[in-house]
């Protein structure tokens, strides 16, 4: 069985302390798709999980360049593949150095054939908060744990990341379909 965490940040400063958060569970190997519309804060979560992860660099959007690497206390790869028309480009961009860093991976959907059988799926939306309450821009970001490793992983995750769910009651974890 599958299960999903859905969160809610206010602005980028909030995604990328959420993305902190997040980093916190992850280790050498694994392999994380962003998916959302332009936008909507992939770029901004790697940046996050980055700083977390000891990259004292400026993190930007592969888009052009297609490919990022960054030094840390753990090695990451960028990767964003938009403007790729097919799964053998996004194949020759290199996913064969993903056990010896973590690999966050813009449009990850696009190339979801070539991902490993476990990595996280992370789904962001985004629309504008109501001016009366400040203008932010809402971010709702949807973890869904992939294989086996990250369906044992999410339940913890879930704890930590309890101020970006909106209910404030105990930690929901969504089943869905295989």
């Amino acid at each position: 069985m599958k299960r999903q965490l859905e969160l809610t940040t206010s602005g980028a400063a909030d995604t990328r302390r959420l993305a902190a958060t997040v980093a916190g569970t992850l280790r050498v190997g694994d392999v994380v798709s962003l998916t959302g519309e332009l936008g909507a804060g992939k770029t901004c979560f790697v940046q996050g999980a980055a700083a977390a992860l000891g990259v004292t660099e400026r993190v930007t959007s592969p888009t052009f360049l297609l490919r990022r690497e960054y030094e840390g206390r753990v090695p990451i790869v960028h990767l964003d593949v938009y403007r790729l028309d097919t799964l053998q480009e996004a194949a020759e961009l290199g996913l064969d150095d993903v056990g010896m860093c973590v690999t966050f991976i813009e449009w990850g959907d696009a190339m979801q054939p070539l991902l490993p059988a476990d990595h996280l799926e992370i789904v962001f939306s985004a629309t504008l908060d109501e001016p009366a309450l400040g203008g932010d821009e809402i971010r709702r970001v949807v973890l869904r744990p992939r294989g086996a490793d990250w369906r044992r992983r999410i339940v913890s995750l879930a704890v930590d990341c309890g101020p970006w769910r909106g209910d404030g009651g105990p930690t929901r974890l969504d089943a869905l379909e295989l």
